[in-house]
């Protein structure tokens, strides 16, 4: 069984339905690779730094709507302090947001496949290689 862990942008990609260069539906590629863990009986990882970035954004009647008809195939990391220290090492020396910093280790420590469409992961593949979810499917 694979677990996934997929990037804050991926969640957003998929609730608004959004749209990327030359109209590429990237709503419709977040949709299929959730259908695909689903259909594949994986797991969906989530934890509470992901949380937290939806939750600038999103209620948390929002947040809880997104992820309950993942149901069992939702499961929570948690996050160290080692992991945290980490992160904000490393996003002062890559000049990357911390919340990107934290998400490349947590797949790392957690053995996750790490989805984003994120840039600021292509200077973190040292830590956790990334695909972009049309990669998986």
């Amino acid at each position: 069984m694979n677990k996934y862990y997929a990037d804050t942008s991926i969640w957003i990609d998929l609730y608004e339905d959004r749209k990327g260069f030359n109209n590429e539906k990237l709503g419709d590629y977040a949709l299929d690779l959730f259908y695909f863990i689903i259909d594949k009986n994986h797991k969906l990882i989530i934890s509470d730094m992901l949380i937290k970035e939806l939750g600038i954004n999103y209620t948390t009647a929002q947040i809880n709507g997104m992820m309950k008809i993942y149901g069992n195939l939702i499961e929570k990391v948690k996050i160290t302090t080692k992991q945290r220290d980490e992160a904000k090492k490393l996003s002062l020396e890559r000049n990357l947001p911390y919340g990107d910093a934290l998400h490349a280790i947590i797949a790392r420590d957690n053995n996750l496949i790490l989805v984003t469409r994120d840039n600021h992961f292509k200077k973190l593949t040292d830590i956790s290689k990334y695909y972009k979810p049309e990669e998986l499917i």
